[in-house]
């Protein structure tokens, strides 16, 4: 690794330990710029051609001395005399970025003009994009190129402005960046905003059925007591706290009962490999509570600020506000209010209850369904035997005999 900067996207990584290291070096023996201009290993190289360069606005060196604004080449290994428009921090970034790219200009500017990532990966792109020249130091670029225009023995200016001056070269760089990665990532934002809220969908479709065995064996426990054992429904907190309900001999919990109930009485498919999960997967719960409506606004909020084609958002926004709707009245339904101090009944608040209860119920369904399936194949196995032993009884038919039957006689 020594002496080698890693590709992106670790360079940055490798870029503060490579700092911290080297902090005690020279500036000049830290970033030698003239030697990252053009890289040994051009594509043209490859193929047997001599490099392209792309023009900029400073001659090119001259092997062996100087050229005519007094650059030294790269070969040369001496100090050139330039100017630094960059602060410290900010020229060091850039040079390690040119280090990192080990890419002509001529790569970069095909690659943006024509939409072509197969040399330019978007990574890179990505990276050119968040290291542009803002517009105050393209300001001091320009302005000293201006000013040294024509002039002789005009110091140039350092590699890592030059290089910045060089992108703004290419027509439209900061608007065909932005459009090429904006395009690689909005099919993908799309996506995630869409699988989110199908969860959300999902996740709010309850089993009534369940709901309403709860309700009954808890109105049957109670069923002593005039007010407690006639309820019309219950609190959702009292969910995770059906495992710990315990029968007389401690064997089993109300939870487990519940579950069997429902399995033995209400699931044909029991037992089998049809069987289908009643509730919303635990896996799914526990998503749902980590999302909030107001990270959907805002991720549809900054797409339809980047986009101008609306469709796809408005289906979206249509998607986020059924689904909003859906919530909301799930949460009237349990009679679920929100905490002090908020609007609405969060997600988390919400669905962190059924999470739990959710876990606990599909180990027991899990269970129950084993032992149902025990149950089915111990039957078969019993219904084969007796079906064996029974075939094991052939009764012979009677021959005939008689004057009858040698004749032949009908009768």
């Amino acid at each position: 690794m020594k002496g080698q900067i890693p590709p992106i996207p670790c360079f940055f990584k490798w870029c503060r330990n490579f700092q911290v290291r080297n902090a005690f070096l020279p500036h000049d023996q830290l970033y030698t710029w003239a030697a990252v201009n053009q890289p040994p290993h051009s594509l043209d190289l490859c193929e047997g051609k001599q490099p392209i360069q792309i023009k900029g606005p400073w001659p090119q060196a001259k092997p062996g001395g100087d050229n005519r604004n007094g650059l030294q080449s790269a070969q040369s290994g001496k100090n050139s005399t330039v100017v630094k428009l960059l602060n410290n921090k900010r020229s060091q970034a850039v040079g390690i970025l040119m280090s990192s790219l080990h890419l002509d200009m001529k790569d970069i500017h095909h690659a943006i003009l024509n939409l072509d990532n197969t040399v330019v990966d978007l990574e890179t792109l990505q990276a050119l994009y968040e290291n542009r020249a803002q517009q105050e130091e393209l300001d001091k670029i320009e302005k000293h190129i201006k000013s040294t225009k024509d002039k002789e023995n005009a110091k140039p200016l350092d590699k890592p402005e030059q290089f910045l001056y060089q992108l703004t070269l290419i027509p439209n760089f900061n608007s065909r960046v932005f459009c090429i990665l904006f395009q690689s990532s909005f099919c993908e934002c799309m996506s995630s905003i869409t699988r989110k809220l199908d969860t959300l969908q999902r996740v709010c479709k309850v089993s009534q059925t369940i709901l309403g065995l709860i309700l009954a064996f808890g109105n049957f426990m109670n069923g002593g007591n005039r007010t407690r054992g006639q309820a019309d429904g219950f609190s959702l907190d009292i969910l995770p706290k059906l495992k710990d309900v315990k029968s007389s001999d401690g064997m089993k919990s109300l939870l487990s009962y519940i579950v069997a109930y429902y399995l033995r009485h209400f699931d044909e498919d029991a037992g089998r490999e049809t069987c289908v999960y009643p509730l919303p997967e635990p896996h799914d719960l526990f998503q749902a509570s980590q999302l909030k409506f107001e990270d959907f606004q805002k991720d549809l909020a900054r797409l339809r600020k980047d986009l101008r084609a609306k469709s796809e958002l408005e289906m979206l926004d249509s998607q986020l506000s059924s689904t909003h709707k859906l919530f909301l009245e799930l949460t009237v339904f349990f009679s679920v209010k929100a905490k002090a101090g908020e609007k609405e009944v969060s997600p988390n608040m919400f669905f962190s209850i059924w999470h739990e209860f959710s876990s606990d119920f599909k180990d027991q369904w899990k269970k129950e369904n084993k032992t149902i399936l025990k149950e089915r194949l111990k039957a078969a196995e019993e219904s084969f035997r007796q079906a064996k032993e029974k075939a094991s009884y052939s009764v012979k038919p009677k021959q005939s005999s008689g004057i009858k039957a040698k004749l032949g006689m009908k009768i």
